[in-house]
């Protein structure tokens, strides 16, 4: 018994020991966590928040790739690779709209003659709008190809391309469907400049990090980019990614003005993009958050502006053009900037007119223009936090 008793009085007595090993460990475990977190929420201090919005078919997306082009590592073999389907996609669905148009073009327009098929095409274009009717896409074979080609080479094809803005044509149609025989091949790898051109529509929301002078973060900031959907329906996923933004880029396509949209083909491009614009100015919660406006599709934009009129667009409709040439592109393009300028300032209430504003001319195709851009940007923004430190 005494022996019995002596065990029990040892054990309580060695249970303490145990316990505060335990809790050292426990306390260890959690001070460890506690400095990885501190860590790491003192790193992302460091990092920016930028959101890149616009409406659907803005160029949000291709900026977004010349992003992880010149500023990460690219695209390796395998993701190049993984555009294939989606630049064959493309092909299809634009032969599509392009047949079906020009059917639609002969039926209705007073000058239909010329939107009409000829007869040896006409079997060809049945079989191609069936494929672009197709939830799944063949690869392009050479076969394939040489019938597209074939097609394209059309005159009413090519009269309906010229119609492109009442038709939802792709602005990727002339390059794919120049390098048909390039994109046919057994061994085809899509190249940097075709994964600029391929159009998927962004869906969800994807992130990059980088920064615009390279991986040296003591001469530049630190980004994470946000790429979100355009379209009415992605919109609604923009909300929780509000907060603790640094800055806003936002896309607005200029050569949209004698457009569409596609998912409401009543709705001028232009004009949807002046709501947007104006609704995001207005959210509170980017009282102090700096916008910068990219004009984007300038080359698309200096070709029609000498051929469609801005007037035909209600928000430019006051639009007087005054030369002709660059000229003329020059005023038209000063005329929308200074239409953004003005109702920049506007939607922003006096207390937030001093958060940054800057306007930037780009083709999200030039890569060398989009690299001069965002070194441009990343200035404004480091020259943005030296004077709220307080150090200029």
């Amino acid at each position: 018994m005494l022996v019995i008793l002596l065990e029990s009085m040892g054990s309580f007595c060695s249970r303490p020991q145990s316990i505060n090993k335990a809790d050292a460990e426990e306390n260890a475990q959690a001070a460890e966590i506690e400095r990885r977190i501190a860590q790491e929420t003192k790193a992302e201090q460091h990092i920016h928040k930028l959101l890149l919005l616009g409406a659907g078919e803005s160029g949000k997306s291709t900026i977004f790739k010349q992003i992880k082009l010149l500023f990460q590592t690219g695209f390796d073999e395998a993701e190049l690779r993984s555009y294939t389907p989606v630049i064959h996609a493309n092909v299809y669905q634009t032969i599509k709209i392009l047949y079906d148009g020009a059917k639609e073009l002969a039926q209705n327009e007073s000058s239909s003659s010329k939107y009409v098929i000829s007869p040896d095409n006409k079997e060809v274009g049945e079989k191609l709008s069936e494929i672009g009717s197709r939830l799944d896409y063949p690869l392009l074979t050479k076969e394939i190809a040489q019938e597209i080609k074939k097609l394209w080479q059309d005159a009413a094809i090519q009269e309906t391309c010229s119609c492109g803005n009442l038709l939802q044509v792709p602005d990727c149609a002339q390059y794919f469907m120049e390098n048909l025989e390039r994109l046919c091949e057994v061994d085809y790898v899509p190249t940097k400049e075709d994964v600029l051109y391929a159009r998927v529509r962004t869906t969800g929301v994807v992130e990059i990090q980088f920064s615009p002078v390279g991986e040296n973060r003591k001469s530049g900031e630190v980004y994470r980019l946000y790429d979100v959907g355009g379209q009415r329906n992605e919109r609604r996923k923009w909300i929780h990614l509000f907060e603790g933004v640094t800055a806003i880029i936002f896309c607005a396509a200029i050569s949209e003005y004698d457009q569409m949209l596609f998912e409401d083909e009543t709705k001028n491009r232009m004009m949807e993009t002046k709501e947007l614009f104006d609704w995001v100015l207005k959210q509170s919660c980017f009282e102090k958050t700096s916008f910068m406006l990219f004009l984007n599709k300038f080359d698309i934009f200096e070709k029609k502006v000498q051929k469609v009129p801005l007037s035909v667009c209600e928000w430019f409709k006051d639009y007087q053009p005054t030369a002709s040439g660059k000229q003329e592109v020059e005023h038209a393009y000063e005329f929308v900037k200074k239409k953004f300028e003005e109702l920049y300032f506007q939607s922003s209430k006096p207390d937030r007119v001093d958060r940054v504003f800057k306007i930037y001319r780009t083709t999200a195709l030039d890569q060398k223009l989009v690299k001069k851009t965002f070194k441009l940007v990343d200035e404004t923004l480091r020259r943005r936090n030296l004077i709220e430190a307080g150090l200029l």
